[in-house]
């Protein structure tokens, strides 16, 4: 089942830009393992889904996979061959917005190679482009 809001305030929302670098959830805060991305752009719910369907084949229960990015906006579309006018689409779906560095996967308790293939595998899917990150050692 795909993510999307319990309720929101308002059902549909105004496109907005993405514009800097992420600031926040930029770094491996859970597992060892990470899948960044290095694009700004929107990542719909069943996206995520497929990201995590295929990350979750790949840990096996030998791991534990935490998924950062929820979809919290509102895609609306108008129907085809709908002349100009009558107000704004339907809610088509719910799309998570992303910025450069914002780790959207987290992998624990798996080797580096296996965390490495099961994100090549989840970065296919992603509408962005995405990089393998390890956490950083802390001191």
């Amino acid at each position: 089942m795909a993510l999307m809001p319990k309720r929101v305030k308002y059902r549909k929302s105004q496109k907005g830009r993405v514009k800097g670098n992420a600031t926040r959830g930029n770094y491996v805060a859970f597992g060892e393992y990470g899948l960044q991305t290095l694009d700004p752009g929107r990542i719909s719910a069943q996206t995520i889904e497929a990201g995590r369907v295929v990350a979750s084949q790949a840990v096996k229960g030998g791991g534990k996979l935490y998924i950062r990015i929820f979809p919290h906006k509102s895609v609306t579309a108008i129907p085809a061959e709908t002349r100009m006018g009558k107000g704004k689409g339907e809610v088509e779906f719910w799309a998570a917005v992303v910025k450069p560095g914002t780790i959207l996967y987290e992998i624990s308790g798996l080797s580096e190679d296996a965390a490495r293939a099961a994100f090549n595998r989840v970065a296919h899917k992603m509408p962005v482009t995405c990089r393998f990150v390890t956490r950083r050692p802390t001191v």
